[in-house]
């Protein structure tokens, strides 16, 4: 008897049940700046990418509401049937003027962006070296390219090294994260350069987490390594995390942008994100390029808080950006510990596998622009009044 795939998926939802690992949609019923109502109670949010406190900025939202007025809701087609207004190349021309890019290209999210550059670059002959820890979407786009995925361990070039001289002279494609989402460190983008320039292999950088955060003006986690288009011929970044908007972009020359135009699948195919949504997001970008105060007050509350916790002992990751995992190992005591901190009013997500490596669950911090020094001690307090954490049988917080 043919299986039924129904049961299938029951029985693996069932399974995940069973190990302390299933998910559940929360919904908000309300969010203002830092603050967020879930089930009628006021909590203070540590778990937002809105990294620069754009997401709500009075400047954007009256951009979008300003075009949509002229323009309506939804962009009614793809790109390249009747999709692409004049807002679109707008903020084209804003993101490369931006990232120090000839040329870019819209897409509806990260993960379309990503599915769609891969694809239209890789095939069964290629190769396609990535990051342990890259995004799912880097990881999902070279198997569904079949091309051979090849994973290197976490930021170790050398290893990247040993994996490309293994692929012999098929054409290969190393991709990593900029700043890794999970983990918050940045990846060693002058090292995997230079190797890619030695080896004859093409870098591409998903900038989602380091576009409008590091770097001279926010210009990312390529322009920090001081990095030049020839160096990283592929950016891809998003607009939904430090800008506070939705959608993303993939930069480079014009002839890359001109190929994806012709073959990356989720462009061609996929409707034109809003023309009102595209304005909002280019007045995010004039923003977030002028206001170099967001990044420094970003920076200084990063700080704040690496102090306290390591004050505290608590099992802090590596990391210097506004991504701050408290490692914690199991999943089960990820979970009773992001309860904890939402009885004090504060939520943070409890990540587990799969988003985190098997005994690495962690409370994922997340700091903005937005926070107040009072946000970050308050949390801090929360942090410290759990006594459990202080036996976390993890490594060290390292400076």
């Amino acid at each position: 008897m043919r299986p039924d795939l129904l049961q299938a998926l029951a029985a693996r939802v069932a399974d995940r049940d069973r190990a302390g690992l299933l998910r559940r949609v929360r919904t908000l019923d309300a969010a203002r700046g830092t603050g967020v109502v879930s089930d009628g109670r006021d909590l203070l949010n540590f778990c937002s990418n809105d990294y620069l406190g754009l997401a709500q900025d009075p400047r954007i939202v009256k951009a979008m509401q300003d075009a949509a007025n002229g323009c309506g809701v939804g962009s009614t087609a793809a790109h390249l049937v009747c999709g692409h207004r004049r807002e679109h190349v707008q903020l084209e021309d804003a993101l490369c003027e931006w990232s120090g890019r000839d040329a870019a290209l819209l897409f509806s999210s990260g993960w379309l962006a990503n599915l769609g550059a891969t694809q239209a670059l890789l095939d069964r002959d290629a190769v396609c070296l990535q990051d342990k820890l890259n995004h799912a979407s880097l990881l999902d786009a070279a198997q569904l390219a079949g091309a051979t995925l090849k994973r290197y361990p976490h930021n170790d070039a050398a290893g990247a090294a040993r994996q490309l001289v293994a692929a012999d002279d098929a054409p290969v494609l190393l991709a990593t994260d900029g700043v890794f989402s999970m983990d918050g460190d940045v990846a060693p983008l002058r090292e995997l350069a230079a190797l890619c320039g030695r080896e004859h292999a093409t870098l591409m950088v998903d900038d989602a987490h380091g576009f409008g955060v590091i770097g001279a003006h926010g210009a990312g986690s390529v322009d920090a390594a001081g990095l030049a288009q020839a160096d990283a011929p592929i950016l891809m970044a998003t607009l939904g995390k430090a800008l506070g908007c939705m959608g993303a972009f993939v930069a480079g020359s014009r002839d890359l942008i001109e190929g994806l135009t012709q073959f990356a699948r989720t462009f061609v195919y996929t409707t034109a994100l809003p023309p009102a949504l595209a304005a909002a997001a280019c007045t995010a970008v004039q923003i977030a390029r002028t206001e170099d105060w967001r990044r420094e007050k970003l920076q200084s509350l990063i700080a704040r808080f690496r102090a306290g916790a390591i004050q505290l002992g608590l099992p802090l990751g590596d990391s210097h950006t506004a991504i701050q995992p408290i490692v914690l190992g199991d999943a089960e005591r990820a979970v009773v510990a992001a309860s904890a901190l939402e009885v004090a009013g504060i939520l943070v997500s409890a990540i587990r596998p799969p988003s985190a490596p098997q005994g690495k669950a962690r409370l994922r911090v997340t700091l903005s622009a937005e926070h107040a020094e009072a946000d970050v001690d308050r949390l801090l307090d929360a942090l410290g009044n759990m006594a459990s954490m202080s036996h976390a049988r993890c490594p060290p917080a390292r400076e």
